[in-house]
């Protein structure tokens, strides 16, 4: 998802959020990644976040992963996530017979 214009609210995105030199963004945000060219003003939940050359960031970022180029600014708080990943992907379900399978040959 990128953000060309003006945002506010909350936005959740189970991929990468790119906030482009345009974009201005008043929010919670929940993504996999974020990368911040333009206004961030919230609190920000990622995995990783890249504050680029013209990106300006204010507020909490929770992430274990962030990167501020030279010119990018942030103003504000970082906090280590609370979990190993803050968007966790669903496992698909295996057929129970495979898995029934893989149990009887172990043993």
């Amino acid at each position: 998802m990128q953000v060309d214009g003006y945002v506010e609210g909350v936005i959740t995105s189970e991929k990468t959020l790119i906030i482009s030199a345009a974009g201005r963004v008043k929010a919670q945000v929940t993504a996999d990644k974020v990368i911040i060219n333009g206004l961030f003003d919230g609190e920000l939940f990622a995995n990783t976040v890249e504050i680029l050359p013209q990106g300006k960031a204010m507020g909490i970022i929770h992430s274990d992963d962030l990167c501020i180029e030279r010119g990018g600014s942030f103003i504000g708080e970082t906090q280590r996530t609370a979990q190993d990943q803050v968007v966790s992907l669903a496992k698909p379900e295996q057929d129970d017979a495979a898995t029934e399978n893989r149990i009887e040959n172990k043993a």
